[in-house]
């Protein structure tokens, strides 16, 4: 005993001091009166039958077993060892090793006979199954009792005798004759049907004090109990709600005693004898008695300890720990009083009976094996030999390293009370203790009294007549109660607070009293949760018949014992205060909701943050926090039940998640070892090591407690900590978020295997995943696959927003009131903008500012006086006194510095005041706001420390005089409001709560005297006791609404993955923060492993959910910490983080989307590093810089197998990732790829590391759909267009020979007609011959194209098509030898494989192709052969049997003409209107009209009607838009082509439509149109370009003239009409109008302004435009043309003039010739004799005006003579002429019809030009007399021919004229003509005879 004692003392807890309650008050808690305990109502609403077995020995085997004392054989060392009564159900301590074959009395073995052998109540009884002694000797030795139990005689004989034998019995006689009774009857065989008269003389013994009797007394009264020799009695007692407690009363005499014996219970009175024997001092072997005849009591299967004398058993054990020195004693009574409890607490959860508790009810137990578990026993190693105690330790930890802690709190009574007045000493001691301790209590108090504490009604009182008072109690109701009442009363142990002494002493009673009630609720709440949160367990009050759950029984002494113990600054208090809240957070949360956030709010939380808390408090948080985070739902109930909820002050999860995060990047004051840092523990909870001194503390090993003495050792390893935490709390989000919503796709190395097969070594799947999967596991089985329809996440997430809000409000609010206040109202957290509204919102909303409110009401805004009003109204001030109300009053608001603000707040609360409280000494409300101003100067001038002198209380009743409407108020009235302002501040509880630090001033003075000081502890304590009073302010105001309300906060279960992804959100920066600091700042690997864990889950769940902003953040910054661009600062951690980022990129391939950039940089880079590590030199763009390379280790490691497969399985995975991540990953591997080449491009062995990789990736992924592979090609092929046109001949060559072998690998696989997979493939072939003009790489590329010919041409289809691109791309090619090498390909695939060509649909590439080699210029010869070709494609292509086509077919589908003579005949065109030699053009030329006239019979209409359209006219488009001359790169070549090309490609049109006009007379209009155009468009072009471009325009003239004379007998009268509207739009357009415009008249007198114009001054128009602008365009009358200007406009009218010359002359031709003439209507003839007679009367207008003529000639300046239309007046007159008059003579009918208007036209004409030509002056007008002279000869015969009728009518007018020009000197053609006509007037006038 003495090296335990040592023992005890050398391993106490040298970690601080704690305080704890003084002695005096614990056995006034656990001693509990009747008149409390009926207080405490505890019915259960449904009766459980009651197990079988409840008892567990092993605490106490083990406690003595290591203890160095056998204490089971101190408990038993007196009891009978020959006694074999099998009825014992209480087994004292298992017997050492070595005894272990003794036969206890009280073993568990024992037990189990005895209910073999006396059978089951129901009077059935079972043969023994072993050997005994014979039935005879076994009656003689032992006593029958109720029930069929039997005892041992010698056991009770033996003690009776020692009683009498003693001197006390021979003193006191009531003992003598007693103990003579007893023995008596014992020794007759009587006796056990009156277990009163055995018990009196152990009962009389045990008072007589002496330590030897009452050792025997209370070692025969615990075998009594084992054998349940007191359970008859006890049984047949009715139980009663609650059962009585003994009745007896100090000072009582034994007689009196005995008489009151009768009615008290057997089993009161056992305990009351037993609990008696123990005081201050009762020797140590005493007390072990006691402390075993309790546990055999309290733990007996038959014999039912209830209320009062269950705490009193309970109190008794506890105090003998205390008050004991000897250890063995102390670890008995500990390990006892823990046995106890979990008996307690045990049996309610295993009681099924649902009757009375009778006792037929109560059963023995019936196993030994029963006794060693428990309904909350859990399994495994740790509860071998556990029974009541869930989880109990092995031997070796149960109760050797509790700390030593005593405590003197027995009550000293000399002589001990009966124990219903003890009982009520107690509770009046407890009472006593409740009110002194800091109000919170009364506030319990009172919530008891309204819920289950009620007081027991007198004697003479009467029940109420309704509720629960008639409900029968049954077993679990009592046994509930028992629970109830033992745990407050522990929870009160906890809450005593501790004296300065105690804090340093962990020895003292008082820390032993509060360790040890801390760690039993510990224990309680560890093994029993069930219990306590069970919704059977209900309490019913006796008072109010309210019913209360047991959690809401125990809410509020569970939050007290927390709020009081969780501040304490001693270390052991602390840790267990914590591992308590622990408990209540894990199995309470759904029931404690608000208690739990104000625990964290107000205290857990804030001492992570506070810097004064000590490393060690913030280390065991952090487990406790690292706990929580194990499980995911846990955490995400977290957020959702207070981040989500409004009503919660704070975001408890995302300030965990930022505390945490501050703590893993704490800053590093030094560069720490690895080996000065303890690693950190395990999150796994521990149990604590043990050693001999925990019993002597009063610390239970709890399972599932941290070992907290290897955590906080250092502020590294509390970093650590942190960081562990932090990937914690990502792995469970993990195991929460990812796993739950996990699709088949979600890791492409789990589809890897899947698909494979196969089980990869190298890289297997992410092994913090599966450790977060196995630290779920528990989840896993009890979530629910499907999410419950409430858990709603849209819900949440509005209502996190709405939060958010809420919060955004109040923080404008706190900076700018009135912003805030208008953000609030448009939020709708404010209903409206009316003052009752803002007031109740600033009254009810925790969070604002209390200075700030008071800023805002104290404005003088009428809105704000008013706000302020209906704020004072809210406030209610009845029935308080004056400083009470202004105290509530300045509570609400910080009062404002501004007199005036002042004064207003002051009025307001006077007036509100007096309307409250009417009867007050105030006579009217200007006293109340006097006197309110005044206290509050009052109040500042006796705190403020710059105040000096301060106010006296004569100079304040002084200042008050008077202020009573002229009286004074009372002295003593002012003078306690001065007192009480002198001793309690007015303050705001926000500043009584904030404690600042300890300020120490400068100097050595200062220095000395804080010497010895630990200034920041001293700061935590202030802190701590501020947090202590705020936060059980709060419970106290929780606890009223709770009453008020009767309904707890709602408490949200989580059961949807999608809540992980808000909370990843709200924390990421922190995760972020937190992983990244000690990644950058240390060297160690298990830390830089754990953030690189972290990164992993972190990422997992951005890519799960698709948080890009996220998932880049993460990728990026684990992409430079590998620090592969900077390869001399790598470390071993940079290596690591290459490795985890390979293993993202395996598992999360998937989903890394736009990461996946980051990701291939640093495989880029690592393949680099691993280069240049192995000595290959590479060269560097930045020369003149010495290259850094890593530590030989690391460039090994770089090489290892793990790195190396793991990048590789990067990219030969790729075949595994879903449809659309390929996309991101080849998009982001192109980008990569292209980096490479250009950071690297200029040297001679260029970086293509991507580019190779993309290669192989793209065979991997060859067999993913079509639909699939065409995205990838559309971003591959795009980078093989950029790469294979690099300037870098190696880049060019590797990536064609790539390009090459992954078409050859492509073209393997078969293509469907129709599709164009294998087009697009070949696209980068075709890209690259336009656009690298390096023709090596186009040779190349011809050489790749010819060798996929040869290998691959039976699986070729769309493929042709790009193919013959690219031939036809070549022909461009500047080298001769590119151009030819691509021909001679086309040659042989046109002769070889053309069916194949057309069978594909390539058949109009192939003639493309031939057509861009018809077009090359350079080479003539290669032109002609091509031209050749295509010609020759004609012939094959009619006989080929996959066209369809033949030459004798006239019925050729319209799709086969445009499929295949569609492209041969705009080859043919192509040549024409783009061909660069003549010689080919020509050859074209003549190719398209021969084939046409060849083979255009069997065309049908309508691909005549394409051909025309498509074709041939735009082969003078040229003709019609300016856009069509951007082909011509010269004037030159403009002016040969339309000179040779167009002018032949017009005959041949002509001559075309003459062959085939039946076919295409429907284009007649079209062809019209063109000569049109034709004509006009060339003269325009001889004026402009000169006279060898006449050509054209008399060219169209010829071929229309010609078209006409051709077709002459074919045209009908419509085609005539359609001929003749021709002309006419011909002679008008052509008309020169512009000479009349008086612009070109305008004398030049200076400079003229520019006048822009809309023609086109190239005259690149069809029609050259007016000369007068449009009116919008008119200049002032005072504006004139400039020079230029009128000489551009006079060309147009050259133009115009030309034309109608040119018309004339044509249209004369047509007229004369007969056929024509004889051909057109006669009215048609008329029309054109319109428009020509119209050009005669325009150019005779213009030329008899001599003004205009010589206006123009100077305008113009650069004629020699005068302008005129001599010719156009007389040609047209001449036409007219003659083909009025051949019409006249005209002998047809419908000429003959059309006579008059013939004539009508005829000689007005005629008489014109013979007046003008008499006019004539030989010798100034020769020219106009020789042009009119024919004309008039034609006219004068004209006239002899008409008949005579007509001859004498025109007879008086043409003679005249005649005669006048017989006075000239006229032509000898018209002397003649004249000489006729005079022979015809003499013959019509009679003169002369006709002959």
């Amino acid at each position: 005993m003495e090296g335990t004692r040592s023992r005890s003392l050398e391993t106490s807890s040298p970690n601080g001091s704690v305080v704890l309650p003084a002695a005096e008050n614990v056995q006034g808690i656990l001693s509990v009166s009747a008149r409390e305990e009926e207080s405490e109502t505890t019915v259960p609403s449904a009766p459980v039958q009651l197990e079988e077995s409840h008892v567990n020995a092993s605490l106490e085997s083990d406690s003595a077993t290591k203890s160095g004392t056998p204490t089971s054989e101190v408990l038993a060392e007196e009891s009978p060892q020959d006694d074999h009564d099998e009825s014992k159900s209480s087994p004292p301590p298992i017997p050492p090793k070595g005894a272990a074959d003794q036969v206890h009395p009280s073993s568990p073995a024992m037990q189990a006979r005895s209910t073999e052998t006396v059978g089951s109540e129901g009077g059935r009884s079972q043969p023994p199954f072993r050997a005994s002694p014979p039935l005879s000797t076994l009656h003689k030795r032992s006593l029958t009792v109720s029930r069929g139990h039997t005892v041992s005689v010698v056991l009770i004989s033996s003690a009776l005798e020692i009683i009498l034998g003693s001197k006390e019995a021979k003193r006191s006689v009531p003992l003598h004759d007693s103990a003579q009774v007893a023995l008596d009857m014992i020794r007759a065989g009587q006796g056990g049907d009156k277990p009163r008269e055995i018990f009196e003389p152990l009962r009389l013994a045990c008072e007589t004090r002496s330590e030897k009797l009452m050792i025997a007394s209370l070692d025969c009264i615990s075998k009594l109990i084992s054998y349940s020799f007191f359970a008859g009695e006890s049984s047949k007692l009715p139980l009663s709600s609650p059962p009585p407690s003994p009745a007896l009363h100090p000072r009582r005499s034994i007689g009196a005693l005995q008489s009151s014996n009768s009615q008290t219970s057997l089993v009161d009175l056992v305990v009351h004898t037993i609990t008696s024997c123990h005081s201050e001092t009762t020797p140590e072997s005493v007390s072990l008695q006691v402390v075993k005849a309790l546990l055999a009591l309290v733990l007996s299967p038959t014999i039912y300890v209830h209320h009062s004398s269950l705490l009193k058993a309970v109190r008794t054990v506890y105090n003998v720990f205390l008050l004991s020195t000897d250890p063995v004693n102390q670890m008995v009574a500990q390990g006892g009083l823990t046995q106890m409890v979990h008996h307690i607490f045990a049996r309610c959860g295993t009681s099924n009976v649902d009757d009375v508790v009778e006792t037929s009810s109560l059963r023995p137990s019936v196993s030994a094996d029963t006794l060693s578990t428990s309904v909350y026993a859990t399994s495994g190693p740790e509860s071998r030999r556990s029974s009541l105690v869930s989880g109990q330790p092995e031997p070796r930890s149960s109760l050797e390293h509790s700390q030593p802690l005593s405590e003197a709190t027995q009550e000293r009574d000399e002589n001990p009370l009966p124990s219903s007045d003890k009982g009520a000493s107690l509770s009046r001691a407890e009472a006593a203790a409740t009110t002194s301790e800091n109000g919170l209590q009364s506030a319990i108090e009172t919530s008891e009294t309204a819920g289950p504490r009620v007081e027991r009604p007198t004697s003479g009182s009467t029940p109420p007549a309704n509720g629960h008072q008639d409900r029968v109690l049954t077993a679990h109701d009592m046994f509930v109660k028992d629970a109830f009442l033992v745990f407050r009363s522990l929870c009160k142990l906890t809450m005593k607070p501790l004296n300065s002494e105690s804090e340093h002493d962990l020895k003292s009673h008082a820390m032993r009293s509060k360790l040890l009630s801390l760690h039993l609720v510990l224990t309680v709440l560890n093994s029993h949760m069930q219990l306590i949160v069970d919704p059977a367990a209900i309490i019913y009050s006796a008072s109010s018949h309210d019913a209360m759950t047991f959690v809401q029984a125990i809410n509020q002494h569970l939050c007290l014992c927390l709020s009081r113990n969780a501040v304490s600054p001693v270390l052991q208090v602390f840790e267990v205060s914590v591992e308590i809240f622990w408990r209540v957070l894990s199995g309470m949360r759904t029931k404690l909701k608000k208690e739990i956030e104000v625990l964290l709010h107000e205290i857990f939380i804030p001492i992570m943050e506070m810097r004064t808390s000590t490393l060690k408090q913030k280390a065991v948080i952090l487990a406790m926090l690292s706990r929580l985070c194990q499980d995911p739902q846990a955490l995400v109930e977290l957020y959702l039940n207070y981040d989500c909820d409004s009503e919660a002050v704070d975001n408890i999860y995302e300030r965990l998640m930022t505390v945490t995060s501050k703590i893993a990047t704490l800053p590093y004051a030094m560069s720490q070892s690895k080996g000065n840092d303890p690693s950190s523990p395990a999150v796994t909870p521990q149990t604590k090591a043990q050693n001999s001194a925990t019993h002597a503390s009063g610390a239970i090993p709890v399972p599932g407690m941290v070992d907290t003495s290897t955590i906080g050792l250092s502020e590294g390893q509390l970093r650590r900590q942190g960081l562990e935490c932090l990937v914690c709390i990502l792995r469970s989000l993990v195991a929460w978020g990812t796993n739950m919503g996990k699709t088949p796709t979600d890791s492409i190395l789990e589809t890897a295997r899947v698909q494979t097969g196969d089980e990869h070594e190298a890289m297997s799947s992410d092994p913090s995943l599966d450790r977060a999967a196995n630290s779920s596991g528990n989840l896993e089985t009890s979530r629910q696959l499907t999410p419950d329809t409430a858990d709603d996440p849209t819900r949440f997430e509005n209502a996190k927003q709405k939060k958010t809000a809420l919060l955004e409000g109040i923080r404008k609010f706190n900076f700018k009131p009135k912003r805030g206040i208008q953000y609030l109202v448009g939020a709708g957290f404010i209903p409206s903008s009316s003052a009752s509204d803002i007031a109740r919102f600033l009254l009810t909303t925790d969070g604002l500012n209390k200075a700030m409110i008071g800023e805002y009401l104290g404005e003088g805004d009428e809105v704000n006086v008013a706000v302020m009003h209906a704020f004072v109204d809210f406030l209610d001030f009845r029935n308080l006194d004056f400083l009470a109300a202004l105290r509530l009053f300045l509570q609400a608001f910080r009062l404002p510095g501004e007199a005036q603000k002042i004064d207003r707040f002051m009025l307001k609360f006077a007036e509100r005041y007096i309307a409250g409280n009417p009867h007050t000494p105030f006579k009217n409300a200007d006293t109340a706001y006097v006197l309110a101003y005044s206290t509050i100067m009052l109040n500042t001038d006796a705190h403020s420390p710059q105040v000096k002198h301060r106010m006296t209380k004569s100079d304040f009743v002084r200042n008050n005089r008077g202020i009573n409407d002229g009286e004074d108020l009372p002295e003593a009235f002012l003078l306690a409001i001065f007192d009480e302002i002198q001793n309690n501040e007015i303050r705001m509880k926000d500043e009584v709560d904030m404690v600042n630090l300890p300020v120490t001033g400068a100097g050595i003075a200062n220095a000395l005297a804080n010497v010895g000081r630990d200034l920041q502890k001293e700061a935590y304590i202030l802190q701590l006791s501020g947090m202590a009073n705020k936060t059980e302010a709060l419970f106290r105001t929780l606890m009223r609404s709770q009453r008020r309300s009767r309904a707890a906060e709602q408490f949200f279960s989580a059961s949807h993955f999608v809540h992980v992804r808000p909370m990843f959100e709200v924390a990421w920066i922190s995760f972020l923060a937190g992983l990244s600091g000690p990644l950058q700042n240390t060297d160690d690997l298990e830390v830089v492993e754990l953030c690189l864990d972290g990164f992993k889950n972190a990422i997992r769940i951005a890519c799960f959910f698709d948080l890009e902003l996220q998932r880049n953040a993460f990728v990026t910054t684990l992409a430079k910490f590998t620090f592969l661009n900077n390869l001399g600062e790598m470390k071993a951690k940079n290596m690591e983080a290459i490795k985890t980022l390979l293993d993202v990129a395996v598992n999360e391939g998937n989903n890394l989307k736009g990461s996946w950039r980051d990701v291939l940089s640093c495989v880029s880079q690592l393949e680099h590093m691993q280069v240049i590590t192995s000595g290959v030199e590479v060269s560097d763009a930045k020369k003149g810089r010495a290259r850094k390379l890593p530590a030989e280790e690391l460039a090994n490691e770089s090489r290892s197998t793990h790195i190396t497969v793991a990048a590789d399985m990067v990219f030969s995975f790729s075949q595994y990732l879903s449809g659309t991540a390929i996309v991101d990953f080849v998009r982001s591997l192109c980008d990569v790829s292209w980096e490479e080449i250009q950071s690297s491009g200029l040297s001679q062995h260029p970086r293509l590391f991507s580019l190779q990789k993309l290669v192989e990736i793209s065979y991997y992924n060859m067999n993913r759909i079509r639909l699939e592979w065409s995205n990838l090609w559309d971003i591959l092929g795009e980078h093989f267009n950029q790469v294979c046109c690099h300037s870098n001949l190696h880049v060019g060559f590797f990536a064609l020979d790539s390009l090459r072998q992954l078409s050859m690998r492509f073209l393997e696989k078969e293509e469907l007609p129709h599709f164009k997979f294998q087009k697009d493939f070949l696209k980068p072939f075709e890209h690259t011959m336009v656009h690298n003009p390096n023709p090596d790489i186009r040779d190349m590329v011809l050489q790749c194209l010819q060798q996929m010919i040869q290998a691959r041409v039976q699986n070729m289809r769309s493929g042709w098509r790009t193919m013959l691109g690219v031939f036809a791309a070549a022909s461009k090619a500047l080298t001769e030898r590119i151009a030819n090498s691509a021909f001679e390909i086309v040659t042989k695939v046109n002769k070889d494989h053309f069916a194949a060509i057309v069978r594909y649909g390539a058949f109009a590439d192939l003639t493309v192709c031939i057509t861009e080699f018809c077009k090359v210029s350079k080479y003539q010869k290669l032109s002609l052969l091509a031209i050749a070709m295509l010609r020759g494609v004609i012939p094959v292509m009619l006989t080929c049997p996959e066209c369809g086509l033949r030459s004798e077919s006239q019925s050729t589908s319209e799709d086969g003409m445009i499929r295949f003579w569609f492209p041969v005949l705009f080859g043919f065109y192509d040549i024409i209107m783009n061909g660069e030699d003549l010689e080919v053009r020509r050859l074209a030329l003549d190719s398209l009209f021969t084939t046409l006239k060849t083979h255009g019979t069997s065309f049908p209409v309508e691909f005549w009607d394409t051909i025309c359209r498509e074709l041939l006219f735009p082969i003078f488009a040229v003709l019609k838009s300016s856009r069509d001359l951007s082909r011509f790169s010269t004037q030159e070549d403009m002016s040969v082509w339309l000179s040779t090309t167009m002018i032949q490609a017009l005959r041949d049109l002509v001559d075309l439509y003459t062959f085939y006009y039946d076919m295409l007379e429907r284009f007649l209009d079209g062809l019209l149109d063109l000569l049109c155009v034709c004509i006009c468009q060339g003269l325009w072009r001889f004026i402009s370009y000169g006279k060898e471009n006449d050509t054209l325009a008399r060219i169209g003239t010829s071929c229309l003239q010609q078209f006409l004379e051709n077709n002459v007998q074919k045209l009908d009268a419509t085609r005539w009409e359609r001929v003749v509207s021709t002309f006419i739009k011909l002679f008008r357009t052509t008309t020169p109008h512009q000479l009349f415009d008086e612009g070109l008249r305008v004398e030049i007198e200076g400079g003229t302004p520019e006048i822009t114009d809309s023609n086109d001054s190239q005259g690149q128009s069809i029609l050259p435009a007016p000369l007068t602008p449009t009116t919008s365009e008119q200049v002032p009358g005072e504006a004139k043309f400039s020079a230029s200007d009128r000489r551009r406009i006079f060309k147009q009218i050259i133009v115009k003039c030309v034309l109608q010359l040119l018309l004339i002359e044509m249209t004369n031709d047509l007229l004369r010739n007969d056929a024509v003439y004889a051909t057109i209507p006669p009215d048609q003839l008329l029309r054109l004799m319109g428009v020509l007679d119209h050009s005669y009367q325009f150019a005779r207008m213009f030329n008899d005006d001599k003004e205009l003529r010589t206006g123009l000639w100077k305008t113009v300046g650069f004629m020699k003579h005068l302008p005129n239309l001599l010719k156009q007046e007389s040609s047209s007159a001449a036409t007219l002429v003659h083909v009025l008059l051949r019409m006249y003579f005209d002998e047809r009918p419908e000429h003959q019809s059309a006579r008059p208007q013939i004539a009508e036209r005829l000689l007005p004409l005629a008489l014109n030009v013979l007046s003008d030509y008499v006019r004539l002056r030989a010798d100034t007008q020769a020219k106009n007399i020789a042009a009119w002279t024919p004309v008039v000869t034609e006219i004068i015969d004209g006239f002899c021919r008409f008949d005579s009728r007509a001859f004498a009518k025109y007879l008086p007018v043409v003679y005249p004229i005649c005669t006048s020009l017989l006075a000239r000197d006229v032509a000898p053609e018209v002397r003649l003509g004249l000489k006729r006509y005079f022979e015809r007037v003499g013959y019509t006038q009679g003169i002369m005879e006709a002959p």
